[in-house]
């Protein structure tokens, strides 16, 4: 196997000054057009052809030399909308914007990659698609890639995430359940309004949301068996102090491991509000809405992960991880149809994901990328 780490090592200094420049220019979801032109205008430099899904998707293909399989190589490239706080020499210029989830490090580390195999294309067994997604942290890019066509012709997907858990320079795997799925909630319950003083004459609606709060945050108490979040961000409702409210409504989000977990966690979630509002005597609507579907990593494909990492940052350097995350991806769309894994690449920063100040070292750039196509090429070679 090539020593992708030796001339990822090589590139440190141009990808360091790639992923300054992806930095100091994010980009909210579907709004990603300098940053999709930048990818673009480096693939092209590489080689490699491009084209653009939806209008600021981009993928990259790189033909072998060789006929064999397809692996393809997902980066994210949205930002978040937080005021930076890192103190970086090169802090985002865009108020209000930043990459705070490690983004410019997926982009870099997929560009990175991108360089290392094309140098090498002339003995690569197959070919290789580059996708470069946008809004990943909003309503999620993955699924509307997939729609339009991004893995056509693919065997195998792959990608990663920066984590704060992991020191520099290594990586963890995790076999299986991974991430969550995440469904949105939004609840209204209508009743009647009335004198404070004479309730009996109205139907609290306030008091039955209370009540429904209560009763779905410990939905996860009848699923020991495995973890799941139910988490509520908004209450409202009532419009004065001596007034029955004829309205509430809360909203939130379920957090779940798998789809059969999903599935049951969604059917007690409604009924838990059904037979709430019942008692209560209020009109309910429920809208609950799928989002993310969670990352199951595929075993075979996590283990040539696992084995790709060990052979290139040894063995002491990779970490199969113990637990899953209730964080949501949304790769796992990817993963729901095509084979492939998920993992992760220390970040050298410990601060917490979505945190302003949140800022991975450059070189977790480098071992990511070594680490790409490391495993895109033992993929191809079916080793």
């Amino acid at each position: 196997m090539t020593d992708y780490l030796a001339l990822a090592k090589e590139l440190a200094p141009e990808l360091a000054a790639l992923r300054h420049t992806l930095h100091r220019r994010p980009e909210l979801g579907n709004r990603e057009f300098e940053t999709a032109a930048r990818v673009e205008a480096f693939l092209h430099e590489c080689g490699i052809p491009t084209k653009r899904l939806l209008e600021t998707a981009v993928v990259g293909t790189l033909t072998g030399g060789r006929d064999g399989k397809t692996a393809a190589l997902r980066a994210d490239m949205d930002a978040l909308p937080l005021r930076e706080a890192t103190g970086a020499d090169f802090a985002s210029e865009i108020p209000g914007v930043m990459h705070a989830c490690g983004h410019d490090i997926h982009m870099t580390a997929a560009l990175g990659a991108a360089k290392l195999l094309a140098v090498r294309r002339a003995e690569l067994p197959g070919t290789v698609a580059f996708l470069f997604q946008p809004d990943e942290e909003g309503n999620g890019g993955a699924q509307r890639m997939i729609d339009a066509g991004a893995l056509d012709g693919v065997d195998a997907v792959f990608g990663c995430h920066v984590s704060p858990e992991l020191p520099l320079g290594h990586a963890g795997v995790r076999y299986g359940k991974f991430y969550a799925a995440s469904d949105t909630f939004h609840v209204t319950l209508t009743g009647k309004s009335a004198h404070g003083a004479e309730r009996e004459k109205g139907v609290d609606a306030l008091a039955a949301a209370a009540e429904a709060v209560s009763a779905v945050l410990s939905i996860p108490e009848s699923f020991p068996h495995e973890r799941s979040v139910v988490s509520v961000g908004t209450l409202r409702a009532g419009t004065a102090g001596n007034i029955v409210a004829d309205r509430a409504e809360f909203a939130g989000i379920l957090r779940t491991l798998g789809q059969e977990s999903r599935k049951a966690v969604r059917a007690r979630f409604i009924h838990t509000v059904e037979a709430v509002s019942r008692r209560h005597g209020t009109t309910l609507d429920c809208q609950l809405r799928e989002s993310y579907p969670g990352v199951v990593n595929e075993r075979g494909m996590t283990r040539l992960v696992q084995d790709a990492a060990s052979g290139l940052l040894g063995a002491e350097r990779v970490k199969v991880i113990a637990a899953p995350t209730m964080t949501t991806e949304d790769f796992g769309c990817f993963l729901l149809r095509r084979p492939g894994a998920f993992y992760h690449v220390g970040a050298g920063c410990a601060l917490p994901l979505h945190s302003a100040a949140f800022l991975p070292d450059d070189g977790a750039a480098v071992t990511a990328a070594a680490l790409h196509a490391a495993v895109i090429e033992t993929f191809l070679r079916g080793e």
